[in-house]
């Protein structure tokens, strides 16, 4: 996919990979618990830095549904932070402290789960 150019692109290869399968809820939600039960006091960096890339790309697929942001301003609200949190430059580094990565896996999962919520409501699945 071409992006046109504004000097910074947010696909990520999250956007790539499985775009257009449908979206597995009890796979997400899985998922999300196992980061949600993480531990900051017994969880290893290298933990948290496995986690980030398929909860990402699970929130990454859940900002390319239509979750009704045209008509809700509370959903519009979501996906821009969803949107954030994406972008390749938002995500932790090696120089991230283990804090900082921590958090930021914890905002993934909970935005995830939000969105997850909110496109199981709107197609009519059972909720995460």
């Amino acid at each position: 996919m071409t992006v046109a150019s504004t000097g910074k692109t947010f696909e990520t290869a999250e956007d790539i990979e499985g775009h257009g399968a449908p979206i597995d809820v009890e796979a997400i939600s899985s998922q999300t618990n196992t980061v949600l039960g993480l531990r900051m006091d017994t969880t290893t960096r290298a933990a948290m830095d496995q986690q980030v890339p398929a909860i990402a790309g699970h929130l990454n697929r859940l900002l390319h549904e239509d979750l009704g942001a045209d008509d809700d301003s509370e959903v519009h609200k979501l996906l821009r932070e969803g949107t954030k949190l994406v972008d390749l430059t938002s995500r932790p580094t090696s120089e991230t402290p283990t804090f900082g990565t921590y958090l930021y896996l914890r905002n993934l999962a909970l935005l995830t789960r939000r969105l997850l919520w909110i496109y199981s409501q709107r197609n009519g699945l059972d909720a995460p």
